[in-house]
């Protein structure tokens, strides 16, 4: 997987550093789990925003009683029945099956 930091995703973004890192705060993006807000996956960037609908699926994750560790794993971690991951799905404009089954983990 590749990543970014904080001032990689600001270029992307179009905005500074300090913006970034409130996002990450706001958790409408996420870093790496462990790594502080030092590595943000490139999958989480496109065409110079933050991926569609990931603010909102971090939060039903969040609300889903995820831990941000379990959270990453999930989003990352390939389903046959997609196919591919939930980030892939979200990069290809199929937000709405991945977000009805984060809703259904919920616990």
């Amino acid at each position: 997987m590749d990543t970014l930091t904080p001032a990689e995703v600001a270029q992307l973004l179009g905005t500074s550093p300090n913006r970034v890192r409130q996002l990450l705060r706001d958790r409408k993006l996420m870093a790496v789990p462990g790594t502080g807000n030092g590595k943000i996956p490139a999958d989480f960037v496109q065409d110079g925003a933050i991926l569609k609908h990931l603010p909102g699926l971090l939060t039903v994750l969040k609300d889903g009683g995820f831990t941000d560790e379990e959270a990453f794993d999930w989003l990352f971690r390939e389903d046959d029945s997609l196919p591919g991951t939930p980030v892939q799905a979200l990069r290809d404009d199929r937000h709405t099956e991945v977000t009805r089954r984060a809703q259904a983990l919920a616990f």
